[in-house]
């Protein structure tokens, strides 16, 4: 059964970072394209970031550009979102995402409170 699993959200306050994690079970993470979106409260989902399984491609979207960062673990199945500089506007539901030919896998969600 594939199955990805998230955790590190929370509360933070502005200016600070948390990291977010995704252990992911039942596939092969080598051949896998990788992203997180976000869901912030009355707003549409919006990517991220993304980042191809050989690793050769790897976007941000332009509210996010120099202040987080996706990264793959493959031994470990894990995949990662830095959050750096967080800002209030950054509060939202966070999931990540594994994608494969036709195959689309998504985790449970994980909130992020950016709030003073």
């Amino acid at each position: 059964q594939i199955q990805l699993v998230q955790s590190g959200g929370g509360l933070v306050q502005p200016g600070g970072s948390l990291r977010l994690s995704c252990a992911v079970s039942g596939l092969n993470l080598d051949y896998w394209a990788i992203g997180w979106f976000r869901r912030a409260p009355g707003k549409g989902s919006e990517g991220v970031a993304c980042m191809s399984s050989s690793e050769n491609t790897i976007r941000y979207a332009d509210s996010v550009k120099g202040r987080f960062s996706i990264s793959r673990a493959n031994f470990e199945n894990t995949v990662y979102l830095q959050l750096n500089s967080l800002k209030p506007e950054d509060t939202a539901i966070y999931y990540c995402n594994a994608r494969w030919l036709v195959y689309d896998v998504w985790g449970q969600g994980t909130q992020v409170t950016v709030s003073s």
